[in-house]
């Protein structure tokens, strides 16, 4: 690899909160040639990870950081973002002409508004990846998604350091950037849920291993999803089967409570979507809702799968 001093447009990187993300991506940024110049993490584990994947990159108070770099990489959580941005220009340390790149998927740039009148040029960068902290963690981002916001202007460079990265600039408005977010969170963390969940009753069932039961189906379910969208539905509810879907209303009122409820609010969302794609007949839909507010539908026989 060419060194970076040698290579034109190459970029002083500073990491201002050395986690699992920006561990990761200001490794990503060396491989792409670009030069990690400091760093400023606290906790312990932030240091151990500073040491594995940015070796020889020196631990700075947050300003000597910025006053270091060219491109700040701002990788904290999103709660301590904005206060990390107004403290930042209440210390009156130079920003202007700095790349400040945020990570978070909540915001876009405006949250980086303070910094921006004291001429930073803001980026929002959210790599849509979820990161464990494990060395696999840079290779995850290839090829992965990544939500961009920017000025234009700056689209350009958002997007070049996106794909130096190894990654894909998806373009997302300032002002979907919350509906973005959300539909990213109510994906990935509620599956990881609703999977501990499964495994939790399979092993109350007597299920040994639920991880292995449930693993070809949940890879072919999210196969289906992926490929398919709401026509990949399988089961009891686009089938109509109201007797089937009373029978686990009463039995996970019984084991637990809090999963029953769960069960009913899905129940009920993917009936709305069976129904409105087609796929659920109306008077079985009838029969699915009575079923969920406690009726048992026992009577009626479902349609095939």
């Amino acid at each position: 690899m060419t060194a970076s001093h040698d290579r034109p447009g190459r970029l002083a990187v500073g990491v201002v909160g050395v986690g699992r993300v920006g561990s990761a991506l200001g490794h990503a940024l060396t491989l792409a040639g670009h030069s990690v110049v400091a760093a400023a993490g606290v906790s312990e584990a932030s240091r151990e990870r500073a040491s594995q994947r940015l070796p020889g990159v020196p631990l700075l108070p947050v300003q000597d950081v910025v006053s270091a770099a060219d491109l700040v990489l701002l990788t904290v959580p999103d709660d301590a973002l904005a206060p990390l941005v107004a403290g930042l220009v209440a210390t009156d340390v130079k920003v202007e002409g700095k790349l400040l790149a945020h990570t978070s998927g909540r915001y876009g740039v405006r949250v980086l508004d303070p910094a921006t009148r004291a001429g930073a040029l803001p980026l929002a960068l959210h790599p849509v990846m979820t990161f464990t902290g494990r060395p696999d963690d840079v290779h995850r981002l290839a090829g992965i998604s990544f939500g961009v916001t920017s000025p234009e202007p700056l689209r350009p460079v958002a997007e070049a350091l996106v794909v130096e990265m190894g990654g894909e600039p998806v373009w997302i408005p300032e002002e979907r950037r919350a509906l973005y977010h959300a539909a990213l969170a109510g994906g990935a963390n509620h599956l990881v849920t609703l999977v501990a969940e499964s495994m939790d009753l399979l092993t109350r069932a007597g299920v040994e291993a639920p991880g292995r039961m449930l693993g070809p189906l949940l890879g072919a379910a999210l196969d289906n999803a992926l490929r398919l969208g709401v026509r990949g539905l399988t089961g009891p509810v686009v089938r109509g089967d109201a007797g089937t879907v009373a029978e686990h209303v009463t039995e996970l009122a019984r084991i637990s409570p809090e999963a029953h409820d769960a069960y009913i609010a899905l129940a009920r969302l993917t009936a709305d979507r069976a129904l409105a794609a087609g796929l659920l007949r109306a008077e079985d839909a009838e029969r699915l809702l009575d079923a969920l507010a406690g009726g048992r539908g026992d009577d009626i026989e479902g349609t095939e799968d």
